[in-house]
């Protein structure tokens, strides 16, 4: 069985979840380019361009004359579309993707239908999941779905309502990744700050009872909306030993009136509120954010005041997306688009001004003492890593460094948008 996953980490957690089970019901996981019997591809669906990359994915498998299976987001947007793909043979959504074994059986049996999809408001279950990428870092899955239904966004059409498992079952999660001698736990969701809506738990109970969990030195929190991380959360990360003084909050647009088209709950004033309050009680901690260019009605004048508020924010760095018209979303029907041309440009003004904020964290913290946990990946005989406060340094390979952690004071600048480590 060859499986491959595109989109998110929660994609990658449940790919490794659904290897796992393949392997302890007595089947042999291949690579992706490897000869397999059958080839599972795990999809993403959240722009054009990745529902572009999985129809290549997709393509590339069924010339292999074997079974063809495809699950995840796109399958639930879009399984007719992929089901008239020639030598696809099995389309699972949402709900099915985690019977995908019994599904694959079945195939092999001559006794399936070609989809299995339900309704996505039907869809209720938690599968529970987490993937370790190089035996340093493991991304855990607390929680599925989102209510929020932002006017761009086709994530809860493919994933469903907003939906989690008890602290206690992550608890037990975190203590069998840090048997295995894992140092870092990412915790992954779609919304990670709405857990607890099947459980009557709160995200702040969830990392307070994990930071008591033995054996992981460093939990990081993925991505959290501005309007639920609360004072009392940053609070928790500035006093805690193991949670990284590391934010990455959607900001999306920095124009109150594109937020309130874009269904977004907040405004910019509460972004910025966020990131003060962050700066007071963390002065050294990294604070990441995501922005959509060319939203419907994004004017020149808009797209100014968001550069300007963004550019006044103490800040470390943005992720960048040019405005994705999706189907089935109120704003595929808004008016007023902004040209192709025009998003490009924008889009390279704020990775610009995302180098320049990134250099500038990266510089003010030289000289500091961090905790880094350096990985396996080599670059002309150096390793890399990343300190708690999320700054990729190198330092010249030491294989006995690799997975550990390792004290070291933050050099200068690389040409590799990383800074030189001084091991200690």
């Amino acid at each position: 069985v060859a499986f491959h996953t595109l989109g998110c980490k929660l994609n990658f957690a449940e790919s490794a979840m659904l290897m796992q089970k393949f392997r302890d019901r007595g089947y042999r996981t291949v690579d992706f380019d490897d000869e397999a019997d059958v080839y599972i591809i795990n999809t993403c669906s959240v722009t054009h361009v990745a529902d572009k990359k999985c129809r290549q994915a997709i393509k590339k498998a069924t010339h292999r004359g074997a079974k063809v299976v495809v699950m995840g987001c796109y399958a639930q947007l879009k399984p007719e579309e992929i089901a008239s793909i020639e030598g696809v043979n099995l389309v699972l959504g949402t709900s099915e993707k985690f019977r995908v074994i019994d599904h694959v059986e079945a195939l092999f049996s001559g006794n399936t239908s070609k989809i299995h999809s339900c309704d996505i408001f039907d869809v209720d279950a938690f599968d529970a999941s987490y993937s370790i990428t190089e035996r340093t870092r493991a991304f855990l899955k607390v929680q599925d779905g989102c209510n929020y239904n932002c006017t761009y966004c086709t994530i809860p059409l493919a994933r469903g309502i907003s939906r989690n498992t008890s602290i206690e079952k992550i608890k037990q999660q975190a203590a069998t990744i840090a048997s295995q001698g894992v140092k870092e736990i990412v915790l992954t969701g779609v919304n990670i700050g709405d857990f607890g809506h099947s459980t009557g738990e709160t995200f702040f109970q969830l990392i307070r009872e994990l930071d008591t969990v033995e054996g992981i030195d460093r939990f990081r929190i993925s991505s959290i909306e501005p309007n639920l991380l609360s004072d009392e959360i940053i609070d928790f990360v500035a006093t805690s030993q193991r949670f990284a003084p590391h934010f990455h909050i959607p900001l999306q647009s920095g124009a109150n009136p594109i937020l309130a088209a874009m269904g977004r709950r907040y405004r910019r004033e509460v972004f910025a509120s966020r990131v003060n309050y962050i700066r007071q009680v963390m002065p050294f901690a990294c604070i990441g954010a995501d922005v959509i260019v060319g939203f419907p009605g994004e004017t020149d004048e808009l797209f100014d005041e968001t550069y300007r508020f963004i550019q006044s924010l103490d800040i470390s760095y943005l992720h960048v997306f040019p405005f994705s018209d999706r189907p089935n979303t109120k704003a595929f029907d808004m008016k007023a688009k902004v040209d192709p041309r025009i998003k490009e440009l924008r889009s390279k003004m704020l990775i610009a001004l995302s180098r320049e904020k990134r250099k500038k964290f990266y510089q003010f913290n030289q000289g500091r003492t961090e905790k880094v946990i350096f990985e396996s990946r080599i670059r002309q005989r150096h390793m890399y890593g990343f300190t708690s406060n999320y700054i990729k340094v190198e330092a010249p390979y030491n294989q006995q460094l690799i997975g550990e952690i390792s004290r070291v004071e933050i050099g200068s600048l690389t040409g590799n948008e990383s800074c030189k480590a001084i091991i200690l």
